[in-house]
């Protein structure tokens, strides 16, 4: 068995399901009596529907809490916000459910998992799910990776499910207030870390600033000192020059008075010819 399975959101086409939450909505709108029970089953069965609340919200539906039929009721509800673990508590509390209405709800429940870690353990998802082993655990959550439910891997070495992202549930009024709560704790932070970013900015600036000075200073030094040289080199040239062309004239005459002009020496002989 391999001891890494990666599961990508795209490794299999997922059909589409446009607007059918919105058309079950505008049929709760009229449905009554027998009608609006039967569609509460048709929603929970219904693939691609795991949000709740617009229907929970009408008031044929939220009259159901407490009339004779409340168990359909409190099934929504279930399904909206609770987990299997709930349902396996008090089970006379909600309708029997179906295959795939249990496989549903199982898959809801390990977003609600995913909320609070990422890293979720094979035991634990074992224990809330209520599945006796590993090998249909696994096939229960690739079923949501495949359904879009939840992004993520299998983790088959460390015996845990790793959680990339997975899709929003239904939020309880009760619960705005905490959201509230953290969404500000979450725009200060950011405030904070982009206030330290701007700092950053603005040193790093001044530091580049500073270093591009001190460059034009010593490029500016580098000319002024290659200045010196070349009319120091220029004036020694000249000089020499000059000194070349100065010449004394009894220097010139006692050139000339060495030779003659056939350029023999001049001046009396100290050797006889032969007789």
């Amino acid at each position: 068995m391999a001891s890494d399975v990666v599961m990508a959101q795209d490794s299999v086409d997922v059909p589409a399901v446009p607007n059918q939450l919105e058309q079950f909505t505008i049929l709760a709108k009229s449905a009554k009596g027998a009608a609006c029970l039967e569609l509460i089953k048709q929603v929970l069965e219904a693939p691609g529907i795991h949000v709740f609340g617009e229907l929970l919200a009408m008031p044929n539906i939220a009259e159901l809490a407490n009339g004779p039929n409340a168990k359909y009721w409190n099934t929504l509800n279930l399904f909206a916000y609770g987990t299997y673990k709930q349902y396996t508590k008090n089970p006379k509390d909600y309708l029997e459910l179906t295959p795939v209405m249990k496989k549903k709800l199982q898959h809801l429940t390990i977003v609600t998992m995913a909320v609070h870690t990422k890293c979720i353990p094979y035991n634990q998802l074992l224990e809330e799910l209520e599945i006796k082993n590993v090998r249909d655990l696994e096939d229960l959550i690739i079923e949501a990776i495949y359904s879009d439910i939840i992004h993520g891997k299998l983790d088959q070495k460390n015996c845990q499910l790793e959680i990339d992202s997975a899709l929003g549930r239904d939020i309880r009024t009760e619960d705005i207030a905490l959201i509230w709560k953290v969404l500000k704790e979450w725009s200060q932070s950011c405030d904070s870390v982009l206030g330290c970013i701007e700092e950053q900015i603005n040193r790093a600036n001044s530091e580049k600033a500073r270093r591009t000075k001190h460059k034009e200073q010593i490029e500016q030094e580098i000319i002024n000192v290659k200045k010196a040289l070349k009319t120091q080199l220029t004036d020694a040239d000249e000089a020499m020059t000059s000194d070349q062309r100065e010449t004394t004239p009894g220097q010139e005459c006692r050139k000339k008075s060495c030779k003659s002009k056939s350029g023999r020496p001049i001046g009396k002989s100290w050797f006889k010819p032969f007789t």
